[in-house]
């Protein structure tokens, strides 16, 4: 503190008088008051300063150089307390550490002599520890909304911010944050200082001068809607967030400023956030603009219509069907070319998954991005072998976009209602049926996966086992899927795809393909199940057999699940691939309670891109923060975001549909986790 109080003056002059009265005055009470010389005030050579063991204050010590700063623009304000050494070489402090750290600090800095004269009170030994009691205790804080009102006086008689900000040791940013907090509605100031409003409801509320505004947010809604990030909302809702907003990034700050574009910003948030677009038409009117040149290049493809909407939901798109299309072989150059990205990748990947090879953060980087630049030429060149059946382009059309992530997306072959009509009426002899399937769900993309073979597998692996679990819950499914394959080969006499292993051989050995696979909810609780019908059952096989056959249908039917389930294998080679779907549907698979994104289990295995691309999805606001940080850095953040967000990679996602009547008998496959 650089300043004097009048309780410490107060203070000092009451222990100076109590050293003056002497034995006399207290030889009733018999006790003994060492003979003192009155307190009296030097001025001391900074050099023959040094902190006092009797000093009372053993933490603290924070803020130093803005204390300095404070020095050396107003001088030293309150002067130390000293005690002398018996030697009588040293002056110690016994009150005023944080000052004398303080000029200290000037003196290394060179703004101060070594024997700069620092004024100080001289007390003896005697009184050191009373003194330096005193003065820590016998103070009063100035009170929060008094120091913002005092912020503001001194702006009121004309003192710049970058003037004020050099007094105090702060940056003008600092000072500009306590004039906000002080040009907070008075009423809101009230409760601040009563305690029914804290200083991170302030700070949120503060992004707003208008105190009406601030009042209706704050006191107009329920208690639990006033987190200091519900009332941010709150103010700002129809304003767009810069940090979150796909548009935004896209246009980009500066580009829109330049335009013309209002800014509100929120002077408590960190750099990477608390920007605010107000003028959200005008946004929108600058994206379309820097769409228009990637519409051309779409138009020149010779698609029927191209349509430009910044802003495109996946509603909008489920009214478009889409053209059916196929993939041509690629020409021996392109194959070539594809062959030897593919390779290199597979080589990146395998370097990055080497946990033996000690890879340091900057080339763990470098590998990523030269990941995502092998991904977006494969991408490049996938599009280019997409084709399409003769007069389809010249009728669809196509819609370009901004992606979550900011960059431009095109949704090609694209077909409104009256165009499938006409493309029926063109192709009048083929069937009804065959004439629907000249169209796809919006849904489907034929854009390459973003993820690599060795984590497909693995994603793979999880699915599998959660599957397993969910059929072990099943009776009724496992049966429809057991006779469905029994059918197949016996009945009708062909092999199609099944799930189902019908030589009943358990597919447990996922490890292989998903190292911790085995700590998996779904994997604990069929290993409990599993163990408890081994420990019950027969070994010998007349006796299992009898057993069996004296079982209720519904404990029969149980065991059946479990078998069927355990032999369930639906791993995945591509990220496009969706093995057991069927079945998966059939019992309503869920992967929310199966598996949950972490590190080591997703975020490592991706490209930096692709991490972000989920971060963008369950905590859009930290995207820019992330992108800024290394990959390591970057797998740790996005693990710690996702925990609880539900959020699941795409090819663990796939519609609910549980078959009515199913949980008539279920196991406890799922509550054994």
């Amino acid at each position: 503190m650089n300043t004097v109080t009048q309780s410490e003056t107060l203070a000092l002059s009451a222990v100076a008088v109590a050293a003056t009265i002497g034995e006399s005055a207290v030889a009733a009470e018999s006790v003994t008051v060492p003979e003192v010389a009155p307190y009296e005030l030097h001025l001391i050579p900074l050099s023959r300063l040094r902190p006092s063991s009797r000093n009372v204050r053993q933490s603290g010590g924070t803020a130093i150089p803005e204390l300095a700063a404070s020095i050396a623009r107003v001088g030293l304000l309150q002067n130390l307390t000293v005690v002398t050494t018996p030697d009588g070489q040293w002056s110690e402090v016994v009150a005023g550490r944080r000052r004398l750290a303080a000029l200290k600090l000037l003196v290394k800095r060179h703004k101060l002599a070594k024997d700069h004269p620092v004024p100080c009170l001289l007390v003896p030994v005697a009184s050191a520890r009373t003194v330096s009691l005193s003065e820590n205790v016998q103070r009063e804080a100035m009170s929060p909304v008094d120091e913002l009102f005092a912020w503001k006086s001194l702006v009121a008689e004309g003192r710049s911010l970058e003037d004020i900000a050099a007094d105090f040791g702060v940056t003008p940013l600092v000072v500009k944050r306590r004039l906000r907090l002080a040009n907070v509605a008075p009423r809101l100031l009230v409760d601040y200082q009563l305690g029914a409003v804290t200083l991170e409801q302030l700070m949120a509320l503060a992004i707003t001068d208008d105190h009406a505004a601030q009042v209706s947010a704050f006191y107009e809604v329920p208690q639990w809607q006033r987190s200091p990030e519900s009332l941010r909302d709150h103010l700002t809702r129809d304003e767009v967030d810069a940090c979150r907003d796909a548009l935004a990034r896209f246009v980009g700050v500066e580009a829109y400023e330049a335009a013309g574009g209002g800014i509100r910003r929120d002077l408590f948030a960190d750099e990477q956030k608390g920007v605010f677009l107000t003028d959200a038409a005008l946004l929108e009117r600058l994206a379309r603009d820097r769409l228009a040149d990637a519409a051309e290049s779409v138009r020149v493809e010779g698609w029927g219509w191209v349509d430009v909407t910044p802003r495109v939901s996946s509603s909008e798109l489920h009214t478009f069907q889409r053209a059916r299309r196929s993939r041509r072989e690629p020409s021996k150059a392109e194959a070539k070319r594809i062959e030897k990205l593919e390779a290199e990748q597979a080589r990146l990947q395998d370097k990055l998954d080497d946990e033996d090879d000690d890879l340091s953060d900057d080339g763990a980087q470098a590998l990523h991005e030269e990941l995502d630049r092998l991904g977006d030429e494969l991408d490049a060149i996938e599009q280019t072998l997409v084709v399409y059946e003769p007069g389809v382009v010249s009728m669809a059309g196509a819609v370009v976009s901004v992606d979550p992530m900011g960059a431009v997306v095109v949704h090609r072959g694209l077909l409104r209602v009256e165009q499938v009509k006409a493309l029926r009426a063109q192709d009048r002899p083929t069937t009804d049926a065959q004439a629907e399937g000249e169209v796809e769900s919006a849904e489907t993309t034929t854009s390459r996966g973003g993820l690599s073979e060795k984590l497909v597998r693995r994603l793979s692996a999880h699915r599998t086992a959660a599957l397993q679990a969910e059929v072990a819950r099943h009776p009724n499914i496992a049966l429809v899927a057991l006779v469905h394959q029994l059918t197949q080969r016996v009945i009708l006499g062909s092999y199609g795809a099944s799930p189902v292993n019908i030589s009943a051989t358990p597919q447990d050995r996922l490890e292989q393909h998903a190292p911790d696979v085995a700590e998996a909810p779904a994997s604990q609780g069929l290993r409990a199940v599993r163990e408890a019908w081994a420990a019950r059952l027969p070994g010998d096989p007349k006796a299992l057999f009898a057993e069996l056959l004296a079982m209720e249908q519904e404990e029969l039917l149980s065991l059946l699940a479990l078998c069927v389930g355990l032999t369930v294998s639906a791993i995945a080679q591509r990220e496009d691939e969706a093995p057991a779907a069927l079945l998966a549907q059939a019992v309503g698979l869920d992967m929310h309670g199966w598996w949950t994104p972490t590190a080591a289990g997703y975020f490592d295995h991706v490209s930096k891109a692709k991490a972000l691309e989920g971060v963008q999805v369950f905590a859009p606001g930290e995207v820019q923060r992330l992108a800024k940080l290394k990959k390591t850095q970057i797998t740790a953040e996005a693990e710690r975001l996702a925990a609880g967000s539900g959020w699941l990679p795409q090819m663990l996602t796939e519609p609910v549909q549980v078959v009515e009547g199913q949980g008539e008998h279920e196991t406890d496959a799922h509550q054994a986790t």
